[in-house]
């Protein structure tokens, strides 16, 4: 099923089309994707302008988004990659992929848009295969208490979150990781963006935990 419906943003998706290459530096998307191999995953996907970064040790990139027009900006990239890559419709939370059929999962400033944080990590940890990587890179809630309460009233006033296509910028997605099927092996914290505009990012590596590995497929 088309997720059109919910997921059809055109004035972000108009915005995220400029803003996107800006938004990470092509050094920190060769440091995210750096050294990944096999059969990858990239969850929200937005324009594909991660594609050109993928590694070659990567046979195939398996790229979600939902929102319409950015999923044919990101088709548009495709040729730009120097591996294969599939752009296709669906969420975080309910991925079109099989069990543990991905060597890795890659999330880059997806989890403040989520609908629910525990289960687009819960997918993630169904699809990716024991031991494989989850590359991330988030923009999160701040540690110390004035700005994080600014940001806590940014989400409650329903702005940006709908300005934003969802976004949240108070969600505290280390904790979520912690809590999740991934153990978290690598982790720096550092500001991003303009000036006032800057906010808290984590970026670094988790593991999937082998011994949390999804049992559906062998249940009769």
């Amino acid at each position: 099923m088309s997720t059109q419906d919910t997921h059809d943003h055109p004035l972000f998706a108009r915005f995220w089309k400029l803003a996107a290459p800006g938004a990470m530096s092509g050094r920190d998307r060769d440091t995210l994707l750096g050294g990944l191999q096999g059969d990858i995953v990239e969850v929200g996907a937005g324009t594909g302008v991660n594609f050109a970064h993928y590694p070659v040790g990567v046979t195939r990139v398996v790229a979600v988004e939902p929102e319409p027009h950015l999923r044919a900006e990101a088709a548009r990239h495709v040729a730009a990659a120097p591996v294969p890559v599939e752009v296709v419709d669906g969420t975080a939370e309910s991925l079109p992929l099989a069990d543990a059929s991905c060597d890795g999962a890659v999330l880059s400033l997806v989890l403040c848009s989520v609908s629910d944080q525990a289960a687009a990590l819960a997918e993630l940890e169904r699809v990716v295969r024991p031991d494989g990587e989850l590359r991330f890179y988030e923009h999160v809630v701040a540690h110390r208490a004035r700005p994080a309460a600014f940001q806590r009233l940014l989400d409650r006033s329903g702005v940006w979150p709908k300005l934003g296509a969802g976004c949240h910028v108070a969600r505290d997605t280390s904790t979520a990781l912690d809590a999740s099927g991934f153990d978290v092996v690598e982790q720096r914290r550092f500001m991003s963006g303009l000036g006032p505009f800057a906010l808290p990012h984590i970026a670094g590596v988790a593991r999937r935990q082998s011994s949390t590995m999804a049992t559906s497929a062998t249940t009769a």
